[in-house]
């Protein structure tokens, strides 16, 4: 992402920081308009900085780092000295693997929340709310799919899916009220939109959970949920050996099916937005099909179980790109080509 002439210096540190953290972002943030651009990508990165805090500092140092950014995250009086000390202790306390753009992004928590005072207050505060809701969950539920938890993986399904809720769902609901600030298209259609904003996170979150489980594992961390994979006589520590592959893959693929389903309610959520607005339908369609091109990739895939990197490939994602910008406001092309892609998916 280029820098705006005159733009404020914690806003250029976030357009520099994103590429390194995310790839999808900064590929879809950009299509935005400004200045809902810079408000989604700053609302990004606190959401990422929590993850990496949830991700990279077990334990009561993550607890209470997670609910000093939620506190930053309103922009109380003297937040600024605040949020230097919490850069400074962020970053001391990530383990010494934590990756050096995750670092980084942590160590310049306090320059994303000077980007986040210059937007509006609605932006400010939607944000917050988000970051509020986010970390409040990670508390809840972060140590449950951890070993130091008690045991690995979650209790059930649905406990999977109140995790995909609080990491991701929050994010999906975040986007549509930023939407409905910037454009008073969206806002008219808000009763077709709420509904499926949390599907939209969700489905973009177990999608990944599919695609990291192996590496999930190998850190110590699993999002499955216990009582499906032992309908298949497995748990969490069993799932990689490869005795149990045939098993293994059978309760894989019944979570990719579960995916699938969150994604067809994802994709709703994408119909439901105005056609005229091109950015935001894109910053949308983007993650979705490229999320459904991974499910593809995933189903019935042992290598997802293996030590190889189950992804889509560049081509994929130019391909992704172009087709979608070439149908962005066309709804009935843009379903039939949903229809196909998903067609060998399992329900």
């Amino acid at each position: 992402m280029m820098p705006m002439q005159n733009e404020p210096a914690a806003v250029t540190f976030c357009r520099e920081v994103l590429p390194a953290v995310s790839r999808t972002f900064a590929l879809n943030i950009p299509v935005l308009p400004r200045p809902l651009d810079t408000a989604v990508m700053v609302a990004y990165l606190l959401c990422r900085i929590a993850d990496t805090l949830e991700d990279e500092a077990h334990g009561a140092a993550s607890a209470a780092l997670l609910a000093e950014l939620a506190r930053l995250s309103t922009l109380p009086t003297g937040w600024e000295a605040d949020a230097r000390r919490f850069s400074e202790e962020g970053a001391r306390v990530l383990r010494a693997q934590a990756p050096e753009a995750e670092v980084r992004l942590v160590e310049g928590t306090s320059r994303v929340l000077e980007a986040l005072a210059v937007h509006e207050a609605p932006v400010r505060e939607h944000v917050a709310a988000c970051v509020a809701t986010m970390t409040e969950g990670m508390g809840k539920m972060g140590d449950k799919g951890r070993a130091s938890g008690g045991g690995l993986g979650l209790a059930s399904l649905e406990e999977t899916l109140e995790y995909c809720y609080y990491v991701a769902g929050t994010v999906g609901e975040m986007l549509t009220r930023l939407f409905q600030w910037y454009s008073p298209a969206v806002a008219e259609r808000v009763g077709a939109l709420e509904p499926r904003a949390v599907a939209f996170g969700n489905a973009l979150q177990l999608t990944n959970i599919l695609k990291d489980v192996r590496e999930d594992l190998e850190r110590g961390s699993c999002w499955l949920p216990r009582t499906l994979l032992a309908e298949y006589g497995l748990t969490p520590e069993s799932l990689l050996e490869p005795a149990r592959r045939g098993e293994a893959m059978k309760a894989h693929d019944k979570l990719v099916a579960v995916a699938h389903r969150e994604l067809r309610e994802a994709f709703e959520y994408v119909m439901a937005l105005p056609g005229q607005e091109r950015g935001i339908r894109l910053f949308c369609l983007w993650p979705l099909f490229l999320a459904v091109m991974t499910l593809r990739k995933l189903y019935g895939n042992t290598a997802v179980l293996e030590r190889q990197t189950v992804k889509v490939s560049r081509r994929t994602v130019k391909w992704v790109m172009g087709s979608t910008k070439l149908l962005v406001a066309r709804d009935s092309a843009l379903k039939l080509l949903f229809a196909m892609l998903t067609a060998p998916l399992p329900r």
